[in-house]
């Protein structure tokens, strides 16, 4: 039996931004529809709190057929200062007849792909038409797919970067212009590169609030994606309190999600305060954004069916193109 094993560079060339972010409006859509089975995620910490190990499966079936998988990945956020990902590990994909091992796919490309995706699926959902000033706050990996993702889906004209490091903010702001011509600016504090942006990203391994409520302007559309596990924070609770609220699971963010979650605690918000899930605005089971002057948040916390989804469009393009390579795994039974 073979398995078809895509790399880095594989996952890359097979899984283009603007087909990401339809294939993950499909499977948020599917979800919707409760054409999905996917328990909440797994987390296992180390002792000491440095890393974890997380387990996360999905079974999607829409029109595109079944697609079963898992995902298996550490996340160890102090690697930024590390050659190595924040995000680590393998994508399994799986026939869901026989159970048969399709493929294994480089889960740090897909992760950071897929995840800069659905915030493309969010900002074409409720971000303002006309949003054309964006500001990206944080300056690993996924900054500069946040910009190719919401480029893909609004007139982008200024992308604003800060990060901790100006070489690194600078870094990013140069392979923007390289990659899409636009005008870039390295912003001095967090609060010059939001203020009066129409639409922004977080994307920083933040513990503590990096952005306040009262910098946002009115009809700004922000993309919550850094903080996805217990610990973690990048905005504060009046951020959220202020917001048209939207997650990509309520049992994730009300988990998982420590913006969300100690809001909650602390009777900033009710749990009603999420308007809905962002596949139910997909499928028109849950309003959008209702007024201009809104300030729109997605709290993104990732999900098993957005790897599962982007494994298996990744697997169908690699086997029409020829491209991964293929490896000898278990003996058919009855093979000699």
């Amino acid at each position: 039996m073979k398995v078809l094993i895509l790399g880095h560079d594989d996952v890359v060339a097979l899984l283009p931004m603007g087909a990401c972010v339809d294939v993950m409006a499909q499977a948020l859509a599917a979800r919707a529809r409760r054409q999905v089975t996917m328990p909440l995620r797994q987390v296992m910490w180390l002792e000491d709190h440095r890393g974890a190990l997380a387990f996360m499966p999905a079974h999607l079936r829409d029109g595109e057929g079944d697609a079963l998988g898992v995902k298996m990945i550490s996340v160890f956020p102090g690697n930024s200062a590390t050659p190595y990902d924040s995000h680590q590990g393998p994508v399994l994909l799986f026939d869901a007849e026989h159970g048969r091992l399709l493929a294994v796919l480089d889960a740090s490309s897909v992760t950071a792909i897929r995840t800069a995706a659905v915030s493309g699926v969010a900002t074409r959902a409720l971000a303002r038409p006309e949003a054309a000033e964006l500001a990206v706050i944080g300056t690993g990996t996924l900054s500069t797919l946040h910009v190719a993702a919401v480029q893909a889906v609004r007139p982008i004209r200024r992308v604003r970067v800060w990060g901790r490091s100006a070489a690194k903010a600078e870094r990013v702001c140069e392979q923007v212009r390289q990659a899409y011509g636009l005008e870039t600016v390295r912003a001095e504090t967090v609060e010059a590169a939001v203020r009066d942006a129409d639409v922004v990203c977080t994307v920083t391994a933040a513990d503590r609030p990096v952005v306040e409520g009262g910098w946002l302007a009115p009809g700004t559309h922000l993309n919550a994606v850094g903080a996805s596990v217990p610990g973690f924070r990048e905005l504060d609770t009046e951020v959220v309190r202020r917001s048209r609220l939207y997650v990509d699971a309520r049992e994730s963010a009300l988990s998982e999600a420590d913006e969300i979650r100690l809001a909650v605690a602390d009777a900033s918000i009710g749990e009603d305060h999420i308007v809905g899930e962002l596949g139910d605005v997909l499928v028109d089971a849950a309003p959008g954004r209702g007024d201009p002057a809104e300030v729109t948040m997605f709290k993104s916390c990732g999900l098993a069916v957005e790897d599962v989804a982007a494994a298996r469009y990744a697997y169908g393009q690699a086997v029409a193109t020829g491209r991964g390579t293929w490896v000898e795994f278990a003996a058919q039974r009855g093979a000699h």
